[in-house]
Parts: structure tokens; sequence; C-alpha cells
């Protein structure tokens, strides 16, 4: 798993919050009696017509998507329990005046956002100053100099830019530059007529928020920002493009960035991004950088500027007034993703605070709500899961000896973190203030920024998160060749320690499994033991390996989600192959477990039946129209029903557990079955 994704006065906030904080959050509702729901399975369903619906399909005919949510299901019920967590934490925080350090920032934070009523009376004001910026622009290069500003804070740029881990040399930072300048989740919204309706709808967003900030011609304006942004969108990468790591590595002498693509003022860029030191840079769509430059450059600079306006009003919006905050979830989360309704304020403002400090609330939660003994049952299953790779690694017939011992190096030098950081933030320097939420976001944009932007060339911290504590979700790194597990995500349905081994093994084991699984999919296997991206294989090896991708990616290819709308199994390649070594790895770690003992039958269930159910409960999810077709064309996951289908369907142990047969719609012939990990 890969990872983002406001009421009345704060008086009255902090009541309901106070409500909240008095309930129990200590430890998440098991599944059923044992780690699984039976009464949400559908029985009438065979398992080999349709595994998912016969795991799930009773829990989903009752299941109701909230209004203010575009899907709901497993992973969304934690993510609320992990929510109400962070609420209860936040609401002490807040109340507490005499707090000091980091429980007074995450308090502060917190409050700034509660209090609805100083912001609505504000207005527009809080960002006059930024747009003024904007205003008194002259030139295409001050233009870029306040381009590259905006990575610090609100606005936009037609081109990225981050400080991470150097791919070539995983232990020192380097600068990144890559493809931007769109306002809709991906290019086939422009390019797409079965997003036309979407595209409409954001000019007349971007209309409405121009006029929300006061910028003269908002309409004509708009046509000309999105036709614009299309011109963009012809030019810039694909999903599948990028996700070729090698393509997406090309360095450059920072000096050489005016060659490569004319027309844009890359030193005023870099300058005003507080990078002008930098004499390296890694392009990643290097192909389009020159086009999108050239668009740029021929660009009328009013419409530059109005571009500009647009989005700062835009991501400044939910920190601003009502009619700010309105438009931006009208066209966000209504438009875009389906929502009926919006978010209560306090969630808001619990996703902001994670957001933006979420260490330091990280480091609260954990101290009021992990256990820590669910650490060391964790390290035991990875240990496990390890050892299952290790042993899968040995026995392929299709890996040469020389190729083996190298992924077998890349697994022992594997690296695991779990649970929560064990070097904590330093928050010491950021600077909050009462009252001031617009200036608080502002100023957490721009010292993690300069966090960031002053490491750059030097030594990588090993050490560090890219997940808060309370994220219900997990993560795979290649530069570091680690695998992550925050504290949130060890809770049923994924783990329950007190649970099956079978259903914890279909669920977190699957999870664990899957991230190990990442380290050699499609893009992870370009990475070496030490995190560097090189190629470690012999072409006969990869020429397999890749042959037996293509025959997963065309499963994925055939299944369709809704009428005329399929998956892309280019697209969703890594995290499907991922899923797939999962499965077979958490199951075979579940052997091993047992030590030669038989599987304990449970409510007439076997070991292996359990492992497949509970790796098929954590995807129980519905989701709206509108949300699934964004997922289609952004998302490199595949959706939740394909998760459970399409890797069992290779897997022998489901055949023999299920006693699917020739005819059932899940079968799939043994010479057919994807081989790989």
């Amino acid at each position: 798993m890969k990872s983002f994704w406001f009421g009345a006065a704060a008086a009255a906030a902090f009541l309901a919050c106070g409500a909240a904080s008095a309930q129990d959050y200590s430890k998440a509702p098991r599944m059923g009696t044992w780690g699984f729901d039976l009464t949400g399975r559908d029985t009438t369903v065979p398992p080999g017509q349709d595994f998912y619906a016969y795991a799930n399909g009773t829990y989903l005919k009752s299941l109701e998507i909230p209004a203010d949510r575009s899907r709901y299901g497993a992973f969304d019920r934690l993510n609320e329990l992990s929510q109400n967590r962070m609420h209860a934490v936040l609401d002490k925080a807040a109340a507490d005046k005499a707090a000091a350090g980091d429980t007074a920032k995450v308090g502060m934070l917190y409050r700034s956002f509660l209090d609805e009523a100083k912001v609505d009376a504000l207005g527009a004001r809080p960002m006059a100053a930024d747009l003024a910026a904007i205003r008194k622009e002259k030139t295409r290069a001050d233009i870029a100099r306040t381009m590259g500003q905006s990575l610090a804070a609100f606005g936009g740029s037609f081109f990225a830019g981050s400080v991470g881990e150097d791919a070539k040399d995983p232990d020192r930072y380097t600068l990144y530059l890559g493809q931007a300048g769109l306002g809709l989740p991906d290019r086939d919204y422009y390019l797409e007529p079965s997003f036309a309706a979407q595209k409409a709808k954001y000019e007349l967003h971007v209309a409405r928020m121009l006029t929300l900030a006061g910028w003269p011609g908002a309409a004509a304006n708009a046509k000309a920002i999105v036709a614009m942004e299309t011109e963009i969108a012809k030019v810039s990468w694909t999903n599948v493009q990028r996700r070729d790591d090698n393509a997406m590595y090309n360095a450059y002498a920072t000096a050489d960035l005016a060659g490569l693509a004319p027309g844009f003022d890359w030193d005023a860029f870099l300058a005003g991004a507080g990078l002008g030191k930098a004499q390296k840079v890694v392009v990643q769509e290097k192909t389009a950088f020159p086009q999108i430059a050239a668009i740029y450059a021929r660009t009328p600079v009013a419409t530059l500027k109005a571009w500009q306006a647009f989005y700062l009003a835009d991501q400044a919006a939910p920190y601003l007034s009502k009619p700010f905050d309105q438009a931006h979830y009208e066209f966000h989360q209504g438009v875009l993703t389906g929502a009926k309704a919006q978010q209560p304020r306090w969630k808001r403002g619990v996703s902001l605070v994670d957001g933006q400090i979420g260490e330091a609330l990280g480091k609260l939660y954990v101290d009021t709500y992990f256990p820590p003994e669910s650490k060391a049952k964790m390290l035991g299953l990875v240990s496990d899961i390890r050892a299952a790779m290790g042993a899968r690694i040995e026995k392929l017939d299709w890996m040469s000896p020389a190729t083996k011992a190298k992924a077998q190096e890349k697994l022992a030098l594997f690296r695991v973190k779990i649970a929560y950081p064990d070097k904590w933030r330093d928050y010491s320097a950021l600077r909050l203030r009462d009252g001031d939420l617009y200036g608080n976001v502002r100023n957490t944009q721009a010292f993690e920024w300069d966090y960031r932007a002053a490491r750059l060339g030097g030594p990588v911290d090993k050490s560090e998160w890219g997940m808060t504590p309370p994220t219900i979700n997990a993560y795979y790194n290649p530069t570091g060749n680690e695998i992550v597990f925050p504290a949130a995500i060890l809770q049923p349905p994924f783990f329950d320690p007190d649970g099956d081994m079978a259903i914890n093994y279909g669920g977190i084991g699957g999870v664990i499994g899957h991230e190990t699984t990442h380290g050699f999919d499609d893009q992870g296997r370009r990475y070496d033991g030490t995190g560097r991206l090189t190629d470690w294989w012999s072409p006969e090896d990869a020429a397999k390996f890749e042959a037996q991708a293509k025959k997963l990616g065309a499963q994925y290819d055939a299944f369709q989600v809704l009428p005329g709308a399929k998956i892309n199994g280019a697209n969703t390649m890594g995290e499907n192959i991922a899923d797939l070594g999962g499965l077979l790895l958490a199951l075979d770690a579940y052997h091993a477990s047992l030590k030669g003992q038989p599987a304990p039958v449970i409510d007439g269930l076997t070991g292996d039946q359990r492992v497949f159910l509970g790796w098929a409960q954590v995807w129980r999810q519905k989701i709206r129209e509108d949300r699934l077709r964004q997922q289609l064309v952004s998302d490199p996951h595949s959706p939740s029903q394909a998760r459970v289908d399409v890797p069992m369907r290779n897997i022998d142990a489901f055949y023999d557990a299920f006693g699917v047969k020739p005819g059932d719609a899940m079968y799939v012939a043994p010479a057919d079955r994807v081989r790989i990990w």
C-alpha cells in the first residue's frame, strides 16, 4: 500500500469535542468473535463464482456510504476510530491553555481551525498580501519566482519540486523536479470525452474562485486557464509512463535547465524556492519539460497571473471564510468524488493537524492509545513473512542462481519500521499564533519546506518516516529498502492480537507480504539492497519476470468495474503484483507457523479458508461512481473487488480450499495462472 487525501463558534465546537473525548477508544472492536465477521458473508454465492461477494456480500448489501464520504468500508471504519482518537487528543490539547511544547502547537493549530466565527469574520483578508504579490508581477521572471515560492506556500507552479533521497546515491538528498500545472486529478480529465462534464464544471469553479478573490474578468480568465491546462495535459506524461523509474531519473546540472527547457526562468524559480545553491537536479518527465516551458513562454502574462490567483485561492479556500470553503467542497468533493455532504469541521481539523504537524500529534496518539505488546507481535509476523519470501525466492524455477543470490541479499537488508519513529521530529522552531488559521497553515508549510530544502546534498536520515502513526496504511520505500507499518493499522480487521492467527495472517500478514513484495515488483525490483536504482537482474531473468507481469496485467485489463470501464493493468501493475505476492506469503507464513501440526477448524472453516477470508474482509467497501472513475485513471491501486478476486484466481491453494472447478467464474487453468514470486 502506498498512499491523500467546519459549525458554529469555537465554544460550541469544543462542547461537541468534549462529548467525543469521553468515549473509550482504547481498543478497536473485534470482527465477529474470533476475527472474522461471519454474518457479513453471502453464502448463496459460491466462492468459485465471486469470492469477494461470498466473503462480504451480506455486509455490503446493508452498507450505506455516509453523505460526507465518497467511499466506505473496513479501511474507512478503522480510519474513523483513528480520527476519533486524534479528536480526543486534540480536544484535550486545545483546551489546555497552559500546555507547552508540541502539545501547545497541536492544540493551537486545531483551535485556530475550529474558530469558524473568526475565520468567517476575516473573509478573504488573510490572503490579501499573497494576492497583492501576484498583482505586482510584471515579467515572466517575476511569475517564475512566485511559482518557486509556492513550493513552500499556497499557490501553483508549472513544475513540482521536492528534496528526497537520490535514487542513484541513496545516502544523499537531491532535488527532484517534475511536471505540474493541472488542477484536475489527471490528464485524462482534460482529454477524454467521458470527463467532459467534470471539465466544464471545473471551468465554472475556476471562475467562481477568481470572483471570490476579486480578480477581474473571472469568466474569460477561467476559459483561458482551462484551455492552457488542456495544452499542458496533452504534453504531460501518463501515469503508466511515470512508472518507469529509470525514465524518470535524468540528472542535470541546474545550469543546464535553461538548455533543456528554454522559455522558463529557472534561476528565478529556484531562487524563489530557496534552492539557488543547488548544483544538481533530477528531471523526471524529461520530454514534457521543454513542451511545458514552451506553453509557459507563449501564454499571456495576464493569464499566468490569473492562473496563480486561482491556485492561491483554491488551495487556501479551506482556511478562509464560508464562501471559499463551500466552493472548494462543492467542486473537489461534490463534483469530483460524488460526496453528498461536507465532513464536520472537527474531522477536517483533525486531518489538518495530522497532515501539517503529524509527528507532534502522533506522539500524543501513541502515548495514549498504542499497546507496546502489539509492536513485539508485529516483529514476529514480519520475521515469518520475510522467511516465507526467502523460501519462495529459493524455489523459483524461472530465476537464475546469480539473480537469486542478489534477491536474497536485498531481502536480508530490508529495514523494518513498526508503529512509530524511534526519533521524533523537532517542531521547536515552528511559530504559530492563536486565531490565525491562514498564517498557521502557511507557516507549517514553510517550516516543512525549509526543513527539507536545508538537507539538500546532505546525508539521508534513515530513521525518518513517510507516514504518521495514526495513519491507516503502510508502505515500502525503495531508496531506503524499508517496509513501514504505522501504529493505527495494527488493529482489527488487519490485526487482532487476541484473534485467530489465520485471520491475522490473511489481514496484516497479507499487508506485510504486500509491502515486502513491493521490493520485488516491476518498480521495486530495479533497486538493490542498498536502495540504489540499478539493474541487478540478468537479461534472461528480467524477460521471464516481465512475461509473467504482462500476463497478470492482462487479467486486470479484462476486469470491468463499471459498464465500459476497466482497470488499467499497466498503471496498477506494482500494486497488483504486491497483492498476489502478499497473499501467497501470508499463506506460506501461516503454514510455517503451524510447525507441522494440523490447522484448527473454526465454525467449519479450515485454516486456509480463513486466511483467504481474512484478506477479503479488509477490502470490503462501497464507493461512489465518480470516485471510482477517478480511481481508475489516477490511482495505482485496483478497486477492492479486483484486489480480492484476481490474486486468488492465481493461487493453487485457493482452488483446493474452496473446491473451485472448471466452469466456475473464478477458475483459471493451471497453465494460465501467473507465477511470479
